[in-house]
């Protein structure tokens, strides 16, 4: 399956549908809040390709995004923002708050969703028995039995850490971007994406439900097959992947995230050369006009 990079030229059909969207005589779906973060290590050549991304290839079979490469994420669980004090360690989820553009209760959630979500999909747990400490393995049977039960949402992540003995690591996760679903859409996100660097010790494991096989892949080798028709990813997958590329190492690109202030983005409608597209950010429109001419 090859889904076109962008900007992507948009058919009549769409702009009309757009336009009454526009118009208000449709009423957009109201999007589902998730997180989703891109776990990274060091590539063989960061200083030109990137950091490694851990990536996920969703069966054909799922609603969304079936097919594609995504990194691991979902959306939040109402319990997510019970997350406890107790269980936290770094950044507050007031300094969170700040950081991601929302109230206290959703940067908590978010937080929350995030960890919960990384450990379900890959295997990989940003939490630790202090806040300067982080579990170094969780492949055994019991942890993977304590994975399988918050994927089936029979247990919460605060009464995974709790019977444990952990506190989520919220320094461990840095801000990188957000992203809406644009309005005409039948299904609906708004996500935010985090950066994290795997944890020593820990390895990434097939785990997830969701998907038929996973990889690691450097950012740069990343781009270069969703421009060839080799690998299939949605707009803002790529767009994040050609950012991480541009900002270089992964040390670079979590001393960048540790800066960033987020504000929600979402692509509308834009009339270019005679034609419709989706708007992006102007970063990223930098960006992809310098793949074009390169």
């Amino acid at each position: 399956m090859r889904i076109p990079i962008p900007p992507v030229r948009l058919g009549d059909d769409i702009v009309a549908l757009a336009g009454e969207y526009a118009q208000g005589v449709r009423t957009p779906v109201e999007p589902r809040d998730a997180a989703t973060v891109l776990l990274l290590r060091p590539g063989s050549d960061a200083g030109s390709s990137g950091p490694e991304v851990y990536l996920l290839r969703r069966q054909l079979t799922m609603g969304f995004a079936a097919g594609m490469a995504v990194f691991p994420g979902g959306g939040v669980d109402v319990r997510d923002a019970e997350l406890p004090d107790s269980c936290w360690a770094g950044p507050s989820a007031t300094q969170w708050a700040h950081r991601l553009g929302v109230d206290e209760s959703r940067a908590r959630a978010l937080v929350a969703a995030a960890v919960r979500e990384t450990f379900e999909e890959c295997g990989v747990l940003l939490a630790g028995a202090s806040g300067d400490s982080v579990v170094d393995d969780v492949s055994g049977d019991d942890w993977e039995a304590d994975r399988a039960a918050l994927e089936s949402r029979s247990l919460s992540l605060t009464e995974l850490l709790t019977r444990r003995g952990l506190v989520l690591r919220t320094d461990l996760l840095g801000p990188w971007a957000a992203w809406t679903t644009p309005v005409f859409e039948p299904k609906r996100f708004a996500t935010w994406f985090f950066v994290a660097r795997l944890p020593e010790g820990q390895v990434t494991r097939d785990v997830s439900s969701e998907s038929s096989s996973v990889l690691w892949l450097s950012t740069a080798e990343a781009v270069a097959q969703v421009e060839a028709g080799e690998l299939a990813m949605m707009p803002p997958t790529y767009l994040n992947c050609l950012e991480v590329t541009s900002v270089g190492s992964e040390d670079e690109v979590l001393a960048d995230a540790a800066e960033r202030v987020l504000t929600m983005f979402t692509p509308a409608v834009t009339e270019v050369d005679g034609g419709h597209t989706l708007s992006m950010m102007p970063l990223h429109a930098s960006l992809v006009a310098g793949r074009k001419h390169s």
